[in-house]
């Protein structure tokens, strides 16, 4: 029987996965933390890294200079009628997807010790699946003459994880079964943007995402409800006055509740504080 490697990170052999989400945090250069997020991910499958959480994870990531970041209120409406306007859209979703890195990478080395083992394996294929999701996207940027830290993107998109960072139902209620929960929501109206101006190359790459965030959201739901089983609290409500309490912002219709339901993510959750 062949035994998989540990993970190697300038030069030191990372044994448990505590330890490989450290280095993804740490990791500024975008590719880099790609590629270190898909190490994470293989030596996991492989049996290399184990279920152990030996070192504290940073309150803020490595991030490259580029792109400047810029407060939710500077950034300008991209409209897909030019080249330009469709590359800045793509940017502003590569942006999403790079921190969506970060923010699994988190979740696994922050709240993993408080979880079962089959947490750390639906979270690790989340931060899999982010981490393609930023390279086609990069890729797609290339293709138009641009690429990721070309253009200013959104500042707060951590914000969510540093408000949560005290508490896994919390993080999992805001960052999962909101904001990603959100996108759900968005991304067909945006789909149909991109095949209404002809670039079908870009509608199907967000084709693909959306599919995988139905099930980023269901891991959200399924481990949501799990810990609040543990808590012996009841979920639906538990979900609510965290949403009132840590979400700085609106639960805004319309909602995508079909794709939602799908996730388990019913209206019973949303319907009623929306």
């Amino acid at each position: 029987m062949t035994v998989a490697a540990p993970m190697m990170v300038d030069g030191k052999l990372l044994s448990t996965v505590g330890e490989a989400a450290l280095a993804v945090l740490s990791a500024a250069d975008p590719d880099e933390k790609r590629r270190r997020a898909r190490a994470l991910a293989r030596g996991w499958r492989r049996g290399s890294l184990a279920h152990a959480f030996p070192c504290a994870m940073p309150d803020q990531p490595a991030w490259p200079d580029q792109p400047i970041l810029q407060p939710p209120g500077r950034m300008k409406r991209r409209k897909l009628g030019s080249e330009h306007g469709r590359i800045a859209l793509i940017h502003a979703l590569a942006h999403i997807e790079f921190v969506a890195i970060d923010l699994a990478a988190d979740l696994i080395g922050r709240f993993g010790s408080e979880f079962p083992r089959q947490f750390c394996d639906d979270w690790v294929a989340v931060l899999a699946d982010e981490a393609m999701h930023f390279a086609i996207l990069n890729r797609r940027l290339h293709s138009l003459g641009s690429h990721y830290g070309a253009l200013p993107a959104h500042a707060g998109l951590w914000d969510s994880a540093a408000h949560t960072s005290d508490d896994a139902l919390a993080r999992l209620a805001i960052v999962p079964m909101v904001l990603e929960a959100r996108g759900l929501d968005v991304t067909p109206a945006t789909i149909e943007r991109f095949e209404a101006v002809g670039d079908s190359v870009t509608a199907r790459l967000l084709t693909r995402i959306y599919t995988d965030e139905i099930r980023h959201v269901s891991a959200g739901t399924i481990w949501f409800q799990w810990m609040c089983d543990e808590r012996r609290i009841p979920a639906i409500e538990s979900w609510q006055n965290i949403v009132k309490q840590r979400f700085r912002g609106e639960l805004k219709p319309p909602f995508n509740d079909s794709a939602r339901r799908r996730a388990g993510l019913t209206q019973d959750f949303y319907a009623l504080i929306a």
